[in-house]
């Protein structure tokens, strides 16, 4: 019964330990980028109109990006529990969350933030490019992180106002950031298992 934002700017190793922490915590890891990218593999209508957003490392708009969250949140996999990994992005995005989950009578236990500097950030993308990631290219990878710092980093005041901010340093191996964030929330692991 642990519901987490898991944040932090692109490249920060949020969807490689949301994946870890989904399997620690018995909970679906719930990725934004995941949705969009699967959207537009499949070519359906919102994914045509997704694709030159995600390609160009764009936010998608947030009428978009709380529909999809939403219809996810809706499956019986996240009843008990979920990470969300790459969102609430905006400040709208926050709000709708609240009016989500206060829908449902629950609320986040933590809003986890991945801390990488911006060097190491745009090193990892790089690497991602060269696999073949199309929205991570020098340009895009620039652009990515800027963008995080002007929309989405700010939101750490909000959650850290509300007493739910945990920070993680997130620059060494999968591992070690992986064992540190086990820690980080072994507090609320063992909330949980009381409450349960």
């Amino acid at each position: 019964m642990i519901r987490i934002i898991l944040s932090g700017p692109p490249g920060a190793g949020k969807g490689t330990q949301g994946k870890r922490l989904a399997a620690a915590l018995a909970v679906p890891a719930i990725s934004t980028g995941d949705l969009f990218r699967d959207q537009v593999r499949r070519r359906t209508e919102t994914g045509v109109a997704l694709e030159a957003l995600v390609a160009a490392g764009d936010f998608v708009p947030d009428a978009i990006t709380n529909a999809m969250v939403a219809e996810r949140l809706e499956q019986s996999d996240a009843a008990n529990g979920f990470i969300l990994d790459g969102y609430p992005r905006t400040p709208d995005q926050v709000v709708e969350l609240d009016r989500m989950l206060a829908a449902r009578g629950v609320a986040l236990d933590a809003a986890v933030l991945l801390d990488v500097p911006d060097d190491m950030v745009a090193t990892r993308l790089a690497g991602r490019a060269e696999l073949g990631r199309a929205d991570d290219t020098d340009e895009v990878i620039r652009h990515r992180i800027a963008l995080y710092h002007r929309e989405t980093a700010p939101l750490t005041v909000l959650f850290d106002a509300r007493g739910l901010l945990v920070r993680v340093d997130g620059s060494d191996l999968p591992d070690v950031v992986q064992a540190r964030l086990l820690a980080a929330l072994e507090p609320l692991r063992r909330r949980a298992s009381t409450a349960a």
